[in-house]
């Protein structure tokens, strides 16, 4: 392992869904700062909003199920000096209101703070209407906005805190399923950074969200294949660390990036599009492949969909190959 405060993986790790630390970090954001208000569309405690409006009930709005409403709420907020969070499924929001995000909250260029939760295909038995895959996509190439995906409830923690201080419109994409908690208090996580949580020579595996857990056990699995994986952590999608990416990139010479939604569009894009004008190397991508989820426990899906560790050691493989 890196520098990085990481929880040893060999050990045996907390498990807690990625959105918990979303309302922790949204409680202590109100806490730090009264123009702090939420608004939700009817799914309080499923986004963890409920923290937020047992201790400030005067600050929240309960939308109800009008997701087009909820963002353009947010939007008027913020354009009277509130910071707005507005929760509700991805699949609702950003999927069923991204022309109202695009217009009244991008355009205008204000601070309202959407967060996604239940996205990718660990959401599991609800199936393919509700396992949102296409929000990275639809919310990076909106001018203005910021993507972020945590990769575990510590770290979605902090990303709240840092997006309550941001002037910028940021989309937070949340898994709901409990996920391995990987990384500590003290693990750094800064807007706009990518981070080295395995440092290697052979390989980089470029991962975001729950992803960035499989590439790690990946890099374990390489190992013993005699290969040395960079792992990079990319919380940030959008401003992406071209920086720390082509650092790694031009040190191993090989890429492969893993994300719990489509590849077209996604961080497999977005490296993509970088290392084809900065740097271009032999890559694979790891993620869905133009296809929509299925219902199935969280774990059945990931093998079925090849977004486990051992697909993430055999696109290593590939690549390596077309390196050699």
């Amino acid at each position: 392992m890196s520098d990085m405060h990481l929880v040893d993986l060999n050990g045996k790790l907390e498990a807690e869904p990625i959105r918990k630390g979303f309302g922790r970090g949204l409680l202590a954001a109100g806490k730090l700062d009264v123009q702090v208000v939420a608004a939700c569309a009817d799914l309080t405690d499923s986004t963890q909003m409920n923290l937020f409006k047992a201790e400030f009930p005067d600050r929240f709005i309960e939308i109800g199920v009008a997701e087009q409403n909820l963002v353009t709420v947010g939007a008027g907020m913020a354009a009277m000096g509130k910071i707005p969070f507005v929760s509700s499924y991805a699949a609702f929001s950003p999927g069923r209101n991204w022309e109202q995000i695009r217009t009244t909250i991008c355009l205008n260029n204000r601070p309202v703070k959407v967060v996604g939760s239940h996205a990718g295909v660990s959401v599991g038995p609800d199936g393919a209407t509700h396992q949102m895959l296409e929000d990275i996509a639809l919310m990076r190439v909106l001018p203005n906005m910021v993507v972020i995906a945590p990769c575990d409830s510590v770290e979605a923690e902090k990303a709240t805190l840092a997006m309550a201080k941001d002037k910028r419109p940021n989309y937070l994409r949340l898994a709901r399923e409990a996920t391995p908690v990987i990384t500590t208090a003290d693990t750094p996580f800064e807007i706009g950074r990518a981070y080295v949580f395995e440092k290697g020579a052979d390989i980089s595996l470029i991962a975001t969200g729950t992803m960035t857990y499989q590439a790690l056990l990946a890099a374990e699995l390489l190992f013993k294949d005699g290969i040395e994986a960079e792992v990079i952590h990319v919380p940030t999608i959008k401003p992406l660390d071209a920086e720390t990416i082509l650092k790694s990139v031009r040190k191993t010479g090989a890429v492969v990036t893993a994300e719990e939604g489509q590849i077209i569009g996604g961080l497999g894009g977005a490296i993509a599009e970088l290392l084809a004008e900065e740097y271009p190397a032999p890559m694979k991508r790891v993620g869905m492949y133009d296809r929509f989820g299925e219902s199935g426990s969280p774990d059945e899906l990931l093998t079925h969909f090849g977004l486990d560790a051992k697909h993430i050691r055999l696109a290593a493989h590939a690549v390596l190959d077309k390196k050699r």
